[in-house]
């Protein structure tokens, strides 16, 4: 069962008039909470704030964001626990959280209002029911033909511009494709639909630049510090498919699922190497 709370008030229906419906003039956070515990909430609202502040929104209060996010909730978990009272075994509550700021209401016509009010929504979800082997045999990636667009002013955060992606997904049907990698107009790699990307060869790890484009995730800053813990070489830089398919093991992540080794992008198989496993047991 999903929850929703527009501006602090259980709902599911914004205005017609708002911005981040006609123009997708807002930003957006993901993340996961354990037992209402808001995993890694502090460099959410980092980002979050970044990308208010690039966009030029205000950014909504973060101890408002938070009080919203718990009752959400707890609305939710208290609904599902009524079918889970039967069962003596305590269940751990998993949930997908996501939290999406507009610029709110506004008139016909790109220029923003000169008044703003911002609208907020949080959403919760029931947390995805992932196989156990994407994590133990690996995932299978595509390469996509839809391209990502280089603009250095909204290159890492998450805006809700999110049509590349859409398009991106929807060129594969085989159930067995997890996610998309995809490349700039120069060909280079940026990172995958819903996942950054990383790779390694001869103990060293690369990951690409996101300075033109992308999202710098919060679980990609975390394997970028635990790498610099396990004295990994980084290379964080532009790379083609050439690059990525001569590595030894490849992996991505997001802050939802963690990480995924790959075992296969279209018909090149890939083997799942130690650097991957070690980075997995560490931010497990």
């Amino acid at each position: 069962m999903s929850e929703y709370m527009i501006n602090g008030v259980i709902s599911d229906q914004v205005s017609v008039l708002d911005r981040g419906l006609h123009y997708g003039d807002g930003v957006f956070e993901t993340f996961v909470a354990i037992n209402d515990q808001l995993q890694h909430w502090d460099a959410h609202m980092q980002r979050l704030t970044l990308g208010c502040k690039r966009l030029k929104i205000p950014t909504p209060d973060a101890n408002l964001l938070l009080k919203e996010t718990q009752e959400l909730l707890a609305t939710q978990n208290n609904s599902s626990e009524t079918s889970d009272r039967s069962t003596s075994t305590k269940l751990v509550k998993k949930n997908v959280v996501k939290i999406v700021v507009t610029r709110g209401v506004g008139a016909r016509g790109y220029k923003p209002p000169t008044t703003t009010q911002v609208t907020r929504i949080v959403a919760a979800y029931p947390f995805p029911d992932y196989p156990e082997r994407y994590y133990s045999e690996g995932v299978k990636l595509a390469v996509c033909e839809t391209q990502l667009s280089c603009n250095p002013l909204l290159a890492g955060i998450k805006h809700l511009n999110r049509l590349e992606q859409v398009m991106a997904q929807d060129e594969w049907e085989d159930s067995a494709i997890v996610d998309g990698i995809m490349l700039n107009s120069d060909q280079h790699i940026i990172e995958c639909t819903m996942s950054n990307i990383y790779w390694v060869t001869n103990n060293q790890l690369y990951t690409p630049d996101l300075s033109n484009c992308g999202v710098e995730g919060v679980t990609r800053a975390n394997i970028l510090k635990l790498a610099e813990e396990l004295q990994l070489s980084i290379t964080i830089g532009y790379f083609c498919m050439k690059d990525l398919l001569a590595a030894d093991e490849v992996m991505i992540s997001n802050s939802v699922f963690g990480v995924w080794p790959i075992r296969a992008i279209d018909q090149h198989n890939k083997q799942i190497g130690p650097v991957t496993l070690e980075i997995m047991q560490k931010l497990a």
